[in-house]
């Protein structure tokens, strides 16, 4: 992605760094850099609105609890699940190490 004009920092760095950059996670020499380049490119502009949108939502997201209904629904299938694997766990046993009558 480039809009084809040069700039201190090539798009492909500014693109490699966005999340360091949204997360503010990155030195403010570094920051001036990557919002010069945004102020001047289009598409990376476009590309840190998009992650920045995403990355909203998914914040939103996580403040919103699932009904107790789900839950249980949850923990019922996982019970139903692990009997299943033990049940299935003690016949393979049997499968797996028959005795063996040591006459034969």
């Amino acid at each position: 992605m480039s809009c084809g004009k040069p700039h201190e920092k090539p798009c492909s760095e500014v693109l490699r760094d966005l999340f360091l950059f949204l997360d503010r996670e990155m030195e403010e020499a570094s920051c001036g850099e990557i919002q010069r380049h945004l102020d001047e490119c289009g598409p990376c502009l476009q590309k840190y609105e998009l992650e920045q949108l995403v990355k909203s939502l998914v914040a939103r997201s996580c403040d919103e609890h699932a009904p107790d209904t789900l839950r249980e629904r949850v923990l019922y299938s996982i019970r139903h699940v692990q009997v299943e694997l033990s049940q299935s766990a003690d016949t393979s046993q049997l499968f797996e190490n028959p005795r063996r009558d040591p006459w034969l």
